[in-house]
């Protein structure tokens, strides 16, 4: 048995809290002073924990490997297990061309670049991250508007800030997921809390997006539709999460987004010569112009209503118990952590959803789309095989971020720097969602920057009286406007429209957004932890 100390290194708890931060240091010294590659980081950081737990906490040798084994499994079953399979489908349409089917589809269904923007950008990079996640929106969302006409400067940056409300529960919901697995907390309660935040940016991002598109004319002319866009994505995305499943909170709310935004008659209106002329700044797809036959939008569209559809279905009550009994549910070995009060801590035990987790579903809904649109079984796998080479280096980044997560929460690391952290009290509330947005910026992802500060956020909730749930929410809602301004998003950004190279300039448009977000972010989670916004909560 290994017994979690607070206070290791000479009795004292912040020189405890300052050797306990040298695993966190490390990777984010790495990743934004020296420019590591995020896997070697990620790497580097898992030794330094394990250096921590073993030298200053005492933690066994063998008990820390399999802290470590435990997370680096968590990062391959569930995480990586959906983006492979997302990911997957769509390498399948890009190989049949349903995916340029796709972009002209959305090209005709308004010629208002502004209207574009929220198509492309806000509701479809909506409905790619809560596939796929990972960057996918950014890169994918990107491409489209250039084939559109937009000046590639414009569209990476509309992509970047339009890919900040659905972070929260991209990949499946797989950060809240993270959230709740890395906390202890409930995920209905954990997604429930998400669910009456991040809609709240859902309501401004759209009003942004056409003021980056357009200026103060976008924002005149287009305002209605975009905040009836806006809306629709929140009520829909407060819906889903705290009421529904978490796995569909994206989804639905980007269906209802589109869906708001084309039932505006104004959003359909041809846009001014005027406007078209200052905006389209860049070089028009000549294939817009292809009429393709109606079977082929159905097939085009067909991947993405299929994996609704499988969603949907394993909400049934009856289809869940069934898919819920597939689970496997075992004592981790070699692992045996009681926490400072004696109580045995979760991570002694590990679950395994094998048929209801949302990869599981994904790949179902990939071999539909492989017979929708017509991909050979070998080319299927041989598509598959590729997915998981190009993740090659993300897989790596993933389970080493986990692993060394796992080492730290199991080891007691998290929970010294959460003790420590608790004297800032009621100011806790305000920083929280910093420290999310920070752990975003360096990783690029809300999913890592959940599994690193989890843990620590939801002590120092409870060392200080605030609700961990608000906390550890706050941190993964705050986590989301780092996204724009994280170095691999602004590579991926500048890499799919062809400005690499062009990563300070893209930071220098984005970072006063993301920083003003932020503070609406902070501003509202300090209103819930008082009685001013706390009726919000559930």
């Amino acid at each position: 048995m290994f017994v979690q100390q607070l206070e290791p290194v000479a009795d004292s708890l912040g020189l405890s809290a300052l050797v306990a931060t040298l695993p966190l240091l490390t990777v984010l010294v790495l990743l934004g002073a020296f420019r590591v590659k995020a896997h070697r980081a990620g790497l580097i950081g898992l030794a330094a924990a394990v250096l921590v737990a073993r030298l200053a906490y005492g933690m066994p040798l063998g008990q820390t490997a399999s802290s470590a084994a435990q997370g680096a499994l968590f990062g391959l079953f569930p995480i990586l297990w959906i983006v492979v399979n997302a990911l997957w489908i769509y390498r399948m349409t890009v190989r049949t061309r349903h995916f340029d089917v796709l972009r002209r589809s959305f090209g005709r269904l308004s010629d208002d670049p502004r209207i574009q923007a929220l198509v492309v950008a806000f509701c479809f990079g909506a409905l790619l991250e809560a596939l796929a996640g990972f960057g996918a929106p950014v890169a994918i969302s990107a491409v489209m508007l250039v084939g559109l006409g937009f000046d590639p400067v414009r569209a990476a940056v509309v992509s970047l800030v339009a890919n900040t409300a659905p972070v929260a529960f991209g990949a499946m919901a797989t950060p809240v997921v993270t959230l709740a697995q890395v906390t202890g907390l409930p995920l209905d309660t954990v997604a429930a809390v998400v669910g009456r935040q991040t809609p709240l940016l859902a309501l401004v991002v759209p009003l942004l997006l056409v003021v980056l598109v357009d200026g103060r004319r976008g924002l005149r002319e287009t305002w209605v539709p975009a905040l009836a866009c806006g809306t629709a994505f929140a009520v829909a995305q407060f819906a889903a999460s705290n009421y529904v499943s978490a796995q569909l909170a994206d989804i639905g709310a980007a269906l209802a987004g589109a869906g708001a935004l084309m039932a505006v008659p104004r959003a359909r209106r041809p846009a001014a010569e005027p406007v078209r002329a200052a905006v389209l700044t860049g070089v028009r797809s000549e294939d817009l112009d292809h009429d393709d036959p109606r079977p082929e939008v159905l097939r085009a569209y067909a991947p993405y209503a299929l994996i609704v559809a499988v969603f949907s279905l394993a909400q049934i009550p009856t289809v869940k118990d069934l898919l819920a009994e597939a689970t496997r549910t075992f004592d981790w070995p070699f692992l045996n952590v009681v926490g400072p009060s004696g109580d045995p801590v979760g991570g002694n035990v590990f679950s395994l959803p094998l048929a209801s987790t949302g990869g599981t579903l994904v790949l179902l809904a990939g071999v539909g789309t492989a017979a929708l649109i017509g991909v050979h079984a070998r080319v299927a796998v041989r598509e598959w095989a590729a997915t998981v080479h190009e993740l090659r280096h993300a897989i790596l980044t993933v389970t080493s971020v986990l692993a060394l997560a796992y080492v730290m929460n199991l080891s007691g690391q998290a929970a010294t720097i959460g003790h420590y952290v608790a004297a800032a009290g009621a100011g806790l509330a305000f920083l929280s969602p910093v420290l999310g947005w920070f752990g975003v910026a360096v990783t690029g992802s809300d999913t890592s920057s959940n599994a690193l500060f989890g843990a620590l956020q939801v002590t120092a909730a409870q060392q200080s009286g605030l609700s961990p749930e608000l906390l550890a929410a706050a941190n993964s809602s705050g986590g989301v406007l780092g996204k724009m301004i994280s170095p691999q998003n602004l590579t991926i950004a500048c890499a799919a429209v062809g400005l690499a190279g062009k990563e300070g300039d893209l930071l220098r448009k984005v970072l006063p957004w993301s920083l003003g977000l932020l503070l609406v972010m902070c501003l509202i989670v300090v209103g819930q932890s008082t009685p001013v916004l706390g009726w919000m909560l559930p």
